[in-house]
C-alpha cells in the first residue's frame, strides 16, 4: 500500500528546557559493532529509547544497515523512557555529548529540542524527497527539516465491529448526527454502543483530542491562536463540541455500564465480542487486539470522529517519532549519519520495521509498502492519508496541552461535569502550562 507524495507545509510551536542526569547503556544485534571487521570504515552510534519493541526494531534496522554495506557500522544505545530519559536527551544535547544519532518523537516535543541551535539540519538531503511531506512540518523548524520518519502514522478515531455494523446495515458515519444515530440503533440492539475505559483515564480524551481535524477544517487558525492565548476551548464553539460529545455519549446512555471500572483490555475485549460496537480510541492498540482477540482481528475496523460537516470528514493524524543528527556530530560521523538517515527512508527500512510489529498506519515513505496481511484497521488507517484526508492532532501544532485534561474529561464523561465547565477548567488548566513555558501572550 504505496503512499504518495503531497505538499503541505505548516508548524508552530517554541523550545522548553529541563535538565537532570540518566544512564546510558549500549547494546548490540548480530553484527553490530563499533568498526569494520578489518579496522576500516567508521562507526557510529543510535540512541532510542529502551521499550523491548523500540530496541528490537532498532537493533534490527541497525543489524541490516551495517550488512548492507562496509563503510558504516551502527551501534544502538539506549536511554530510560520517559521524564528521564528526556532530561538525558536534552542535557547530552545542550552539552554536546548526544550520541550519534538520534530517535525521539516528533511535533511539539521535538520542538522543545531547540532544534535550531542542537540539531543538524538535513534540509536538501536527497533522501528527503522519499519523506511524505505530509511528515516534514512536525520535524521542521524555521525553514529548516531535521529528521526522518521511524515507525508508521496513527489516527485517533473510532474502532468499531464490523460485524455489528452489517448486520445491523449500518454504513460508517460522516456526520456527529450519523454516529449518533448509528449509536441508538446499536443500543436498540442490546449492544453498548460506546465503549469508555475510564480506569484508564488517558482514554477518556479521545473525543476531544480525536476531534481536532474538525476544528481544523472550521478554523485553520485555532492552533496559531490556541498557542497565542487568544482561542480557548471554553468558548470557540467547534473547539468546545469534543466535550459536548464526550457529555453527549454519557447523557443519553451510550456508554457500557462499566464505563467507570473498564480498562482498555476489557473495552477492547467487548468490541471483538461484539457486546460494545464503537470504541473511541487510537489505532495503535492493534497489538491490543492481537494479544485480547487475535482471532478477532478481522471483524474491527476504524473510521475517523465525524464532525458536522460531511464535506470535510477526515481523520485526525499522530505522525511517527524522528531520527535526528544533532549538532556535535561532525566530520566523518556526521556523513556516516547522513547515511544512516538515507537507509531509514527506504523500502528495505520499511520491511525491517514491519517484521518487528504490526504497522498501525502507513510509513510515510515513498515506496514503502504495508504487508499484504495488515489488519483492516491499518488499511482504514492509511485510506485517510492516501486520500490526503487528514491533519495533524493539535501536539504537532502547539507545545500546549494542559495536564488534567484526561481527569477533567472523566468526570465530564461520568455526568459529574458539565461539558461548559469541564472546557473552562480546562482553559485553566492551559494556561497555567504555557506561563509556565514562558509563551508570550499569556
Amino acid at each position: 500500500m504505496a503512499l504518495r507524495t503531497r505538499r503541505s507545509r505548516a508548524l508552530t510551536g517554541l523550545a522548553a528546557f529541563a535538565l537532570a542526569p540518566a544512564v546510558l547503556t549500549s547494546c548490540s544485534a548480530g553484527s553490530l559493532g563499533s568498526s569494520g571487521d578489518d579496522g576500516s570504515g567508521t562507526s557510529i552510534t543510535f540512541l532510542v529509547d529502551n521499550a523491548p519493541q523500540t530496541v528490537s526494531t532498532a537493533e534490527a534496522l541497525a543489524e541490516d544497515f551495517n550488512a548492507s554495506q562496509s563503510e558504516v557500522r551502527v551501534e544502538v544505545e539506549t536511554r530510560p523512557q520517559g521524564a528521564e530519559g528526556d532530561n538525558l536527551l536534552k542535557t547530552r544535547l545542550q552539552t554536546g555529548s548526544m550520541s550519534d544519532v538520534f530517535a525521539y518523537n516528533a511535533g511539539s516535543l521535538f520542538q522543545q529540542l531547540a532544534p535550531q541551535t542542537t540539531l543538524t539540519p538535513v534540509t536538501g538531503e536527497a533522501f528527503l524527497d522519499r519523506v511524505d511531506d505530509s511528515f516534514e512540518p512536525q520535524v521542521s523548524a524555521g525553514q529548516d527539516v531535521y529528521g526522518v520518519p521511524m515507525g508508521t502514522a496513527f489516527g485517533g478515531g473510532v474502532l468499531y465491529n464490523r460485524e455489528v455494523y452489517e448486520r445491523l446495515g449500518l454504513q460508517v458515519p460522516t456526520t456527529w448526527a450519523d454516529f449518533i444515530a448509528n449509536s441508538e440503533k446499536i443500543r436498540a440492539a442490546g449492544i453498548a454502543p460506546v465503549v469508555q475505559t475510564y480506569a484508564e483515564t488517558w482514554t477518556s480524551q479521545l473525543l476531544v483530542l480525536g476531534d481536532f481535524h474538525n476544528v481544523a477544517a472550521a478554523n485553520p487558525s485555532f492552533a496559531q491562536d490556541y498557542t497565542a492565548g487568544r482561542a480557548e476551548y471554553a468558548t470557540d464553539p467547534v473547539a468546545l463540541k469534543g466535550f459536548e460529545h464526550t457529555q453527549e455519549v454519557h447523557d443519553k446512555a451510550l456508554v457500557n455500564e462499566d464505563f467507570a471500572s473498564a480498562k482498555v483490555e476489557d473495552g477492547i475485549r467487548m468490541l471483538a465480542e461484539g457486546t460494545g460496537a464503537q470504541y473511541p480510541l487510537l489505532s495503535t492498540n492493534v497489538a491490543t487486539i492481537l494479544s485480547v482477540a487475535p482471532e478477532r482481528i478481522g471483524d474491527i475496523g476504524f473510521f475517523a470522529l465525524p464532525g458536522d460537516d460531511p464535506a470535510t470528514n477526515g481523520l485526525t493524524a499522530w505522525f511517527p517519532g524522528g531520527v535526528y543528527v544533532p549538532k556535535s556530530t561532525e566530520g566523518e560521523q556526521l556523513e556516516a549519519a547522513k547515511a544512516f538517515l538515507d537507509y531509514l527512508t527506504t523500502p528495505a527500512s520499511c520491511d525491517i520495521q514491519s517484521e518487528q510489529s504490526v504497522p498501525t498506519g502507513p510509513y510515510l515513505v515513498e515506496g514503502c509498502e504495508l504487508p499484504a496481511d495488515v489488519p483492516q484497521i491499518t488499511r482504514d488507517v492509511s485510506a485517510y492519508f492516501e486520500t490526503g484526508k487528514q491533519s495533524p492532532a493539535l501536539e504537532y501544532l502547539s507545545p500546549i496541552k494542559g495536564p488534567a485534561l484526561e481527569q477533567i474529561l472523566v468526570e465530564v464523561g461520568s455526568g459529574i461535569r458539565t461539558a461548559a465547565d469541564g472546557a473552562a477548567l480546562y482553559d485553566q488548566d492551559v494556561q497555567k502550562q504555557a506561563q509556565q513555558l514562558g509563551l508570550e501572550g499569556w
